[in-house]
């Protein structure tokens, strides 16, 4: 893996799919009907890097059906002002949100996270 030099839309997309790529197959494989997008920043000045929006996996029944896909944000305004000055850093940090939204797919809680040593 190379460390991308976030100056575009496509760079920041690319860091967004070797954070997806980097996880165990068997968990991509398993994602379903989510969308990961990139915005520049978070709906009214919320202090977020990163947003999950959706029905985890955890929650959907047999009722579950022609929905809308979840959708994981990654916001590159903040994540830019707070680690834009060392790229490998930013890299790390937009894998680290992208994760940890990406868990929030999966039904796992903040406090669970935090349990795990993985907020």
């Amino acid at each position: 893996m190379s460390i991308v030099v976030a100056t575009d839309e496509r760079d920041w997309y690319r860091m967004v799919e070797e954070a997806v790529a980097s996880l165990p197959a068997q968990l991509r494989g398993a994602m379903s009907n989510v969308e990961i997008v990139v915005e520049d920043e978070p709906p009214n000045g919320e202090p977020l890097l990163g947003l999950y929006q959706g029905i985890p996996l955890t929650e959907r029944r047999s009722s579950y059906a022609g929905v809308l896909p979840d959708k994981i944000t990654i916001y590159r305004g903040p994540l830019t002002r707070l680690y834009g000055s060392d790229p490998a850093r930013l890299h790390e940090q937009v894998r680290h949100v992208v994760l940890h939204e990406v868990a929030h797919h999966f039904g796992i809680s903040d406090e669970r996270l935090v349990e795990l040593d993985r907020y």
